[in-house]
């Protein structure tokens, strides 16, 4: 982590390109040749936390495996909260690298490969775990739950106060509640801020006579008055 909190700095001041390896390791207070036994090059520094999360979120889910009654659906969905809560952790390191990387078009190529291991991973453990779950429904969820968490971690890189763990597990229960049947969370983010009203009308009724009905039984729920039979 030092060294990649060095090169980040000096990306951060000098620009990817303009930023030696020599600059680095001395920042880092390294050698040269402890540098290139650690990295193969400048852009591995800047993905080291990801290689280290992704051998993170690994091991949780291999463990989670052996666990008795353990839902690996609930451990994919726990381990992109895992990776989330490193990078807040980590804010400020977070925060420089996602600027850094937005900068460069190579990094950013390189992000994209980066995350769709994440992705991988998730399919590969749905698949081992559960061998009667069809591809058609693993493929899909695993990539919902990578979109969702890749989303809410930019948010939060950007500075939106609203992209938290908390959010991010809502999003994750919305997500398996609507691919995998389960029961929707109980903060109800979904449906904030919206009313079911249930009218009965009477067979042939028109549009207007229909029409009337919504708005006056929108009128007395909206009071608090509960409707009659």
């Amino acid at each position: 982590m030092r060294v990649m909190d060095a090169a980040i700095r000096l990306f951060s001041e000098s620009g990817f390109e303009s930023t030696t390896v020599d600059e680095i390791a001395a920042a880092a207070g390294i050698s040269r040749r402890t540098f290139f036994r650690q990295f193969h090059s400048k852009e591995d520094v800047v993905f080291a936390d990801h290689r280290a999360l992704l051998a993170q979120a690994s091991e949780f889910l291999e463990t989670s495996r052996h666990s008795p009654h353990t839902d690996p659906w609930v451990s994919v969905c726990d381990a992109a909260e895992l990776v989330f809560r490193r990078f807040e952790e980590n804010r400020a390191l977070s925060v420089r690298r996602y600027r850094v990387v937005n900068a460069v078009e190579a990094l950013r190529e390189r992000e994209i490969v980066t995350v769709h291991s994440y992705e991988r991973l998730f399919t590969d453990h749905l698949g081992a775990v559960d061998p009667s779950a069809a591809p058609s429904v693993i493929v899909p969820f695993a990539a919902a739950v990578t979109a969702g968490h890749n989303y809410l971690l930019r948010e939060m890189l950007r500075g939106n106060p609203e992209a938290t763990l908390h959010r991010l597990r809502s999003e994750l229960s919305l997500i398996r509640s609507r691919m995998r049947g389960e029961a929707a969370p109980a903060d109800g983010r979904a449906s904030a801020g919206r009313r079911v009203v249930v009218v009965v009308a009477e067979p042939g009724a028109g549009d207007d006579e229909i029409a009337d009905a919504v708005r006056s039984q929108l009128a007395r729920t909206a009071d608090g008055t509960v409707a009659g039979t």
